[in-house]
């Protein structure tokens, strides 16, 4: 399944080409309005010829929800109903991120079919860290996961790959799962530096973390966070077939193999059946779209789409 930039880059109209990638420290709304919503890859992908679970990474089928900073007392116990409610297939392991103060009303009520997250942690022990969440806080309150790495931490509060690289590390050391994310923005793909910028933030948490057993790794390119564009099936395919292989040439065989590689980006109800069809493609992060429990439930339950006739 592994490709190479050089191969593929020759086929992109947009160019996934290898360069020296430099920084971006912020993230305009201008820049997002250029993106052409018609541009597709030309690279399709090969099908099971069995009836498998078609999926890359040997875990479960992983979707997880980002409340980011929303919800009132009432409008999350109304979700948590909702949730609570919900017909979820079994095979997929499902977690929330609620805000930080609200993960105990979550905990407290929400079934324990779906694990609860933060949205961020300290990269280190609490203490003299005004405004900050620390991890043995979220594991407190019962927090099995901690989200590290979006893109609205690296471009709105400006974190870097090395810091966030050492709050995995951090969080993994003291037993809290990461849903480590990793993208480009709208200019660095224009540019051709999508693999580029992705693998230096890849490189960042493999530089750190202690092992890969408690990661999962969510490509969202920053491009079609809330703007309602989504990649294409295609699009997050190759990229996420490039990410696997950097993980198999600079890791492990073993790690690529078993890391879940998920995609975030306008995920909604309409889209991710045909998402999920992609083998790389192993779940998905949510926003939101995870605000509404129905349509929350239909996102986790489009692993039926990964179960493909002969």
């Amino acid at each position: 399944m592994a490709v190479t930039s050089t191969s593929l880059a020759s086929q992109l109209s947009i160019g996934l080409r290898r360069q020296p990638s430099p920084k971006f420290d912020s993230l305009t709304s201008q820049s997002l309005s250029f993106f052409d919503p018609n541009i597709r890859l030309s690279v399709s992908s090969p099908k099971p010829s069995r009836s498998v679970i078609a999926m890359a990474g040997s875990g479960k089928f992983f979707v997880g929800g980002n409340w980011k900073c929303n919800g009132t007392k009432d409008s999350i116990s109304k979700l948590i109903a909702d949730l609570n409610n919900a017909k979820l297939e079994p095979d997929v392991d499902v977690v929330v991120a609620p805000p930080f103060v609200y993960i105990d009303q979550v905990k407290t009520s929400l079934t324990d079919r779906i694990e609860v997250s933060g949205q961020n942690s300290w990269v280190g022990k609490g203490g003299a860290f005004t405004g900050e969440i620390s991890v043995e806080q979220l594991k407190d309150l019962g927090c099995k996961w901690v989200i590290l790495g979006h893109s609205e931490r690296r471009h709105v509060i400006g974190e870097k790959d090395e810091f966030i690289g050492k709050k995995a590390a951090y969080a993994l050391s003291e037993g809290l799962g990461v849903i480590a994310c990793i993208g480009e923005l709208l200019e660095e793909r224009e540019a051709g530096k999508t693999f580029d910028v992705c693998f230096q933030q890849l490189k960042a948490y493999a530089d750190a973390v202690p092992s890969w057993d408690n990661i999962v790794i969510a490509y969202e390119p920053v491009w079609a966070i809330g703007t309602g564009k989504v990649a294409s099936p295609e699009q997050a395919q190759e990229v996420h077939i490039a990410l696997r292989d950097w993980l198999k040439n600079n890791v492990s065989a073993e790690v690529a193999s078993k890391t879940r590689i998920i995609y975030g980006g306008s995920v909604n109800g309409g889209n991710s059946a045909e998402l999920a069809k992609k083998e790389d493609i192993d779940g998905f992060l949510v926003g939101g779209a995870s605000l509404k429990g129905p349509e929350f439930a239909t996102i986790v339950n489009s692993v039926t789409s990964k179960k493909v006739a002969a």
